[in-house]
């Protein structure tokens, strides 16, 4: 598997965007979704990655900092080809690593509390980790699930 950042001009990362943002949006209450759009995701206090296998496009992920030790995950998507195969632990292995060698210290996530959302969250445990209360400017919302990770 191979990491690129910033690739936005690759069309397959693109839509595989787009389709997570339309997606994202439509299953989550109105003014709710904490989804980036590829605008969002060019902000300079995240990176992004389009990560591959064999030179096709198997997902994506990025990490916003928080603050010089904490950062949170976002825009976690596996390309359908490749969906129920694994490779989400993959592409959070791969987001882990980065988080490490990025010298981070701790990593959280938010993510939905719907039903539409238990695989991220099954994912998420299975990855290590560990609910967790609202953090950076999130607050309690019946919505939303917390999770951090110490890396």
């Amino acid at each position: 598997m191979k990491s690129i950042e910033n690739n936005f001009e690759d069309p397959k990362v693109n839509e595989l965007l787009n389709k997570h943002f339309i997606e994202l949006r439509s299953v989550s209450p109105e003014g709710r979704a904490h989804v980036l759009d590829i605008e969002g995701l060019q902000d300079d206090s995240i990176k992004f990655w389009s990560i591959y296998e064999n030179d096709e496009l198997i997902g994506c992920g990025a990490l916003k900092f928080l603050d010089p030790k904490h950062g949170e995950l976002k825009s976690i998507r596996v390309a359908d080809s490749f969906r129920k195969k694994g490779y989400g632990k993959k592409i959070i292995k791969v987001l882990i690593e980065k988080s490490r060698q990025l010298d981070l210290e701790k990593i959280s996530i938010e993510t939905g509390s719907g039903e539409f959302f238990l695989p991220a969250r099954k994912l998420f445990k299975n990855s290590g980790f560990k609910d967790c209360k609202p953090f950076s400017h999130y607050v309690d919302d019946p919505n939303s699930c917390y999770m951090s990770l110490k890396i």
